[in-house]
């Protein structure tokens, strides 16, 4: 099959295109590599080096004609998304309304559309949030990402086009930007190995769902062929406070030092996990990777990536 991977330099959708290309499938990125990195470009994928707001995007569909799209490519970073609302909804709609466009005029048979649970449902009266949890985001990236899946579920209703929403839990592991995607475990793991001390905004109580990136891979991987017009959440059901997550890295750092907490920041969910028991029961997934295994992988990632 051939698979267009949007997102495909980043820190997920390579990982994605890594998996697709070792399952035998052709393999096209498409990244301005304005946050992604060229080495996260897997040596047998195609590169098309533009953003989905480039005029030059149908010629890419031209070019490539692919079956399936991976739509991994965004505007991420949440407090981005406050301080400039307009720029993220750029980014996340109508690059998102431009690329399903160009699905549905170039007769693509699917796209997969990476979500986010972790910031749609802002903070659920009951948790873990299923899918018919009430959406309710408190930042404009929540609701950029939300958008993008009612277009998608217009273009799948107008136009025939075969689609499956992923609402990702927060994703975890190697090739994590601590600078660009803002994950916590690759911002902590590169501060305590420089010996420094990172930064908890609020209290310590936080909470986050934790899933690591092969486990996502995985999702993927299935809604190929299934999930045809589904909303799936893929994440472990697990609240995960933010002094849970610290504690997990900096000992596998191996360090005593002690972060530094900071006021809350407005936007930010409170609490958050996602039951996923939908994609359980029809995909056949489950996370593979327990926090206790996923936490030491990364950081060995990043201590590798320092030399240390």
């Amino acid at each position: 099959m051939r698979i267009l991977v949007t997102g495909g330099a980043g820190f997920i959708g390579s990982h994605v295109a890594d998996r697709y290309i070792e399952l035998g499938h052709e393999v096209a990125v498409l990244d301005d590599l304005s946050s992604g990195k060229p080495e996260n470009v897997n040596p047998r994928a195609k590169l098309f080096r533009m953003s989905l707001l480039d005029e030059r995007l149908a010629g890419a569909f031209d070019e490539f004609r692919p079956e399936a799209v991976s739509h991994h490519a965004a505007q991420v970073n949440v407090r981005r998304s406050v301080d400039a609302p307009e720029f993220d909804a750029t980014v996340n709609v109508v690059g998102s309304v431009r690329l399903f466009q160009a699905a549905a005029a170039h007769g693509c048979g699917k796209v997969i559309y990476a979500s986010s649970g972790g910031a749609c449902y802002g903070d659920p009266p009951k948790l873990p949030a299923r899918e018919d949890t009430p959406v309710r985001p408190l930042c404009p990236y929540g609701v950029s990402k939300y958008a993008a899946e009612k277009y998608l579920q217009l273009y799948g209703a107008l136009n025939g086009l075969r689609f499956t929403v992923l609402r990702y839990a927060n994703v975890y592991g190697p090739r994590q930007d601590s600078h660009g995607e803002a994950g916590v475990v690759a911002i902590f793991s590169e501060l305590l190995l420089e010996g420094k001390a990172p930064t908890i905004f609020g209290d310590g109580t936080k909470t986050r769902d934790y899933v690591f990136v092969s486990d996502i891979v995985q999702a993927n991987v299935l809604a190929l062929d299934r999930g045809d017009g589904g909303v799936y959440n893929v994440g472990a059901g697990r609240e995960v406070s933010d002094d849970e997550i610290f504690a997990a890295v900096r000992d596998a750092v191996g360090v005593k030092i002690e972060p530094v907490h900071s006021e809350f920041r407005a936007g930010e969910v409170r609490r958050i996990a996602l039951d996923a028991s939908r994609i359980r029961d029809e995909f056949g997934w489950r996370p593979r990777v327990a926090l206790e295994q996923g936490v030491p992988k990364a950081v060995e990632f990043y201590r590798a990536k320092r030399g240390a």
